[in-house]
């Protein structure tokens, strides 16, 4: 879940907010965005993604003195969603920014597939979840959403607790390269798997388009250095990152920790 639309939290809670809308009707972008997004996706989607769930990337921007309030009410949400049968959902994993944007929360959802999604939205507007999720409003200062695929190549790990950090690493590409994009990271990425493999890679499908995220998990800031420096030495992985690196606009990396309930520790 990260960048569909973002609007201010309200102070009041009445009901579901808007975002939980059909998944069709958030289909329907600009003019620009299906110029430039609508046609990559349908083609390359089919080529580089995996196609059997969607991950919704939920960024949450949080008032710096509603922290410890804010985590209690996503707690019981999140864990609200995943431990309800009726909502076939699986939490991939929650986080606090500590390295980025402070007081900022990332939260994914694995749904199955697109009508998963729509059934989900449905099943928890007229349920005791709606109300939890409208309990984290008073604490946040703005929400974002965005719908993902994985890449074909490279399932999510499943829920597991090794420790460490995680790193976030988003790249905005430029308009019709996701399919160049996959096949120099899908190369490169072999030599990175000497060292450490990524928990998971996605790219965005309704929301921000033309976006990668891939996520990583290090003991530390400091292996996390040794890592990277030594993944130079290995033939294929500077290729990669030149190439990659020509069909980005934006880069960004940000060092999470989990929160206590996220599946993956």
């Amino acid at each position: 879940m990260l960048a569909a639309a973002t609007k201010k939290a309200a102070p009041a809670v009445s009901r579901l907010p808007a975002r939980f809308i059909s998944v069709q009707s958030l289909l329907h972008g600009s003019p620009e965005a299906k110029k430039d997004g609508d046609l990559e996706v349908q083609q390359h989607s089919r080529l580089v993604g995996r196609g059997k769930y969607v991950h919704g990337f939920t960024t949450h921007q949080v008032k710096p003195e509603k922290t410890i309030e804010y985590k209690k009410a996503a707690e019981r949400f999140f864990t609200g969603i995943k431990d309800d049968p009726e909502l076939h959902v699986k939490l991939t994993g929650n986080w606090e920014t500590v390295v980025g944007p402070l007081d900022t929360f990332h939260h994914i959802v694995e749904y199955e597939n697109y009508d998963g999604y729509d059934k989900t939205m449905a099943l928890i507007k007229k349920s005791k979840h709606a109300e939890a999720y409208e309990a984290m409003s008073p604490f946040m200062v703005s929400r974002n959403t965005q719908l993902c695929s994985e890449f074909r190549f490279l399932p999510t790990q499943p829920p597991h607790a090794e420790g460490g950090v995680f790193e976030l690493r988003t790249y905005q590409l430029k308009p019709g390269v996701l399919l160049e994009w996959e096949n120099a990271w899908r190369r490169g990425i072999e030599a990175r798997r000497q060292f450490v493999a990524p928990v998971g890679a996605w790219f965005s499908q309704v929301g921000r388009l033309h976006q990668v995220h891939h996520l990583w998990q290090y003991p530390n800031l400091d292996t996390r250095k040794e890592m990277r420096e030594t993944a130079w030495q290995i033939d294929g992985w500077a290729d990669t990152v030149q190439k990659t690196a020509e069909l980005a606009k934006e880069m960004d990396s940000f060092i999470l920790e989990p929160l206590p309930f996220s599946p993956l520790q």
